[in-house]
């Protein structure tokens, strides 16, 4: 019977042609291609090297080739080898790489405390849950499930989050109107795109907002126009007909903590239906409304001009990659084939577990428990603002996983407020970096946009003593 190399354990790939043709013997080949990628780091210490007769076999040479050439090395310390054990690369072997310092968010050296805003506490991820609802749907996936499917999503998914965002959102869509995709970042972006090939040629954004989300406009070759912002959110009764589209967060606007009022939403429906354009709600922590219930999406007002995005990364972790996209009738199949050019299709498994999660009722239960801990951490540093540096206001509904922090006239710049707070540990992001464009606030007092979810149990009173130790003198 033939012999295979497929039959055998783990695979190794060594090139042993150009040490032969160097006038290299055989074994001596094999010896210098062991050792180099010991040396490299290609072999880790600890990695356990294939049999020698399987070797020998994937490399076509005499299994007592293999044995000699495992014998040298384990005498000149680069391998070890135990009775029954096997052979693999020693502890001492391989040269230590000195680690790269971890940087924090945004680039900056790692802190001991992250208040960087738009982190969830990603301790709370259900682990337990996730696995058990993990389990359910492989259970009772089809076969075809897990082959190349749709462009838009898992069925299973889709359906569920058609129910669960008419529910709690008030969302007016379909499963064959949704496409799930790789995050909002990847969803903004492929929106931008499917506008641009409909004549659009800028999209207008909030004065303030998130600098990435507007450069990933840009690049997808819309440009950007800053709208102001006010008391009662984004100034959308100054859209006009150049842009082609709006990017707005109506629920909680971004980083300011004010919502859309009923007004400003029906002048931006207004404006999309005068100009044949489209608003693009990102509601990205819509479930965490901790004051009252949530306003309702404003993607209800009118399913074929409002775009409702939204994301799985605050209430279960960003790392998941998971939000979808409700979508127009007209923008429909342009986004879903761009989606298929990106990268086909999002990940089978991670969709049809979050569809279980979803209709057995334990993601509204975590996402209660989240809202739950949220709200006492911002309780927390409301509380511990107001007595140690009572000249900070709070700004913003009580919403979210961040605060902003308006900082008396008299507070030094942002930007060596930003460098105090790294110098004592403190990660934070000031409310300038967040801003399109100066023009439209030039005499902004200085602020700060503090995220309050990071920091675990047990390290977030040492990160309210540090913030309130560094704005006290404000």
């Amino acid at each position: 019977m033939t012999t295979s190399w497929t039959a055998f354990g783990g695979d190794l790939h060594l090139d042993l042609t150009g040490r032969r043709a160097a006038g290299s013997g055989l074994r001596a080949a094999l010896e210098d291609a062991l050792r180099e990628a010991v040396q490299d780091g290609r072999l880790a210490p600890g990695t356990r090297l294939p049999s020698s007769r399987a070797l020998g076999e994937d490399l076509g040479i005499a299994r007592n080739t293999v044995v000699e050439a495992y014998g040298q090395l384990t005498a000149e310390g680069w391998l070890t080898s135990r009775q029954g054990s096997g052979t693999t690369v020693a502890e001492r072997a391989a040269p230590r790489r000195t680690a790269a310092a971890p940087s924090g968010p945004t680039g900056h050296p790692a802190a001991r405390y992250d208040l960087m805003p738009g982190r969830p506490d990603v301790s709370l991820f259900p682990r337990g849950p996730w696995l058990a609802a993990a389990r359910r749907a492989l259970a009772v996936a089809p076969h075809e499930a897990f082959g190349y499917g749709s462009p838009r999503g898992r069925i299973e998914l889709r359906q569920a989050l058609t129910d669960y965002l008419a529910r709690v959102r008030g969302v007016r869509t379909d499963p064959e109107h949704l496409v799930i995709c790789a995050g909002f970042t990847q969803g903004l972006g492929l929106l931008c795109g499917a506008l641009r090939e409909r004549g659009a040629r800028s999209l207008a954004v909030e004065a303030y907002g998130l600098p990435p989300l507007h450069a990933g406009a840009r690049a997808a070759g819309l440009t950007t126009l800053p709208l102001p912002l006010d008391g009662s959110g984004a100034r959308t009764d100054l859209l006009d007909g150049r842009p082609g589209a709006v990017l707005l967060t109506p629920a909680h606007q971004y980083p300011t903590g004010v919502p859309l009022t009923a007004e400003r939403r029906a002048a931006a429906v207004g404006w999309a239906r005068q100009h044949d354009g489209y608003v693009i709600e990102d509601d990205y922590d819509g479930e965490f409304r901790y004051d009252r219930q949530p306003l309702g999406a404003m993607q209800a007002l009118d399913p074929e001009r409002v775009v409702y995005a939204g994301t799985a990364a605050k209430s279960l972790a960003p790392g998941l990659r998971l939000a979808w996209l409700a979508l127009p009738d007209a923008l429909v199949e342009p986004v879903a084939r761009l989606k298929q050019v990106a990268d086909t299709m999002s990940p089978v498994l991670d969709q049809l577990t979050l569809a279980e999660l979803i209709t057995s009722g334990t993601y509204d239960r975590h996402v209660r428990r989240c809202r739950l801990h949220y709200r006492r951490r911002r309780d927390a540093l409301v509380a511990a603002l107001a007595e140690r540096a009572p000249r900070v206001r709070v700004t913003g509904i009580a919403a979210g996983l961040h605060a902003v922090l308006r900082l008396p006239p008299t507070a030094p710049p942002e930007a060596e407020l930003v460098q105090r707070a790294a110098a004592a540990g403190l990660a934070v992001s000031s409310l300038g970096w967040n801003r399109s464009d100066a023009a439209l606030d030039p005499v902004a007092p200085p602020g700060l946009v503090i995220g309050y979810a990071t920091p675990t149990d047990h390290a977030f009173p040492g990160a309210l003593d540090a913030l309130c130790e560094l704005l006290r003198d404000c």
